[in-house]
């Protein structure tokens, strides 16, 4: 099972050397690629595409502007020489934010980070990263040992996440990131469902109005995490 991507860049080196990393990687199978926002767009309508790789400052129109036009979004990298479109990139909820020059170890770990949501999207269980089912994280100078199984779900707050897990009265409060902690729960049981929020989908009691209930808890869903969501719990209208 390939993912299927195309490149967009309006500079003809970086395309060519995104498509060079993308022929060296097994699982990733290039479809197109585009000088703009409006060629990639004819291309989705035209192509089966699970993956953009995508420059951010192009003539026309920029990539998370492009982004933010899609009704249906394939999974998206940025390619960018521009640091200052992290904040708005995390807000897009993309798979990843490279930086050029993007090193083969980098875009390594970025497209395993794509094809490890995909085949979670598809049905596919993976294991976390360590193969463990618990991981150790910091509170108050301790370290405390969470098991997978018992988190409902986790809320990030800047600097810091509060774990919920339904053995404890109170969240377990550690300094990490959501996107840190993200990589080390196991991907085909826990979903990033809007950027302050991660879920364990067999947690889940029921789904409503863009909510989720566990419990006496309620956990919003971003409009752009929803077919995500539905797709992972199997539902089918």
């Amino acid at each position: 099972m390939k993912l299927r991507c195309i490149v967009v860049d309006d500079e003809p080196l970086g395309r060519n050397l995104m498509v060079e990393n993308i022929h060296l990687i097994p699982f990733l199978e290039l479809v197109g690629t585009a000088k703009n926002a409006f060629e990639a767009l004819k291309l989705l309508d035209s192509t089966e595409v699970d993956l953009i790789f995508l420059d951010i400052q192009m003539p026309g129109m920029t990539g998370t502007k492009f982004v933010e036009s899609l009704t249906r979004k394939p999974m998206i990298i940025f390619v960018t020489a521009y640091e200052e479109f992290a904040v708005e990139s995390y807000n897009l909820e993309v798979i990843d934010y490279l930086m050029k020059p993007v090193s083969i170890e980098r875009f390594t770990k970025a497209a395993n980070k794509a094809y490890e949501r995909f085949k979670m999207l598809n049905g596919e269980p993976t294991p976390s990263t360590s193969g463990l089912d618990y991981m150790f994280v910091n509170v108050e100078y301790s370290l405390v040992k969470v098991n997978f199984d018992t988190i409902t779900h986790i809320e990030g707050l800047k600097d810091y996440i509060k774990i919920f897990v339904n053995t404890a009265t109170h969240p377990i409060l550690t300094k990490s990131t959501l996107k840190g902690i993200e990589e080390k729960l196991p991907t085909g049981k826990f979903l990033r469902v809007q950027k302050s929020f991660i879920v364990n989908l067999d947690k889940i009691e029921s789904i409503r109005n863009h909510r989720i209930s566990i419990g006496k808890y309620e956990i919003p869903v971003s409009d752009s995490s929803m077919e995500s969501l539905l797709e992972a719990i199997k539902y089918n209208k």
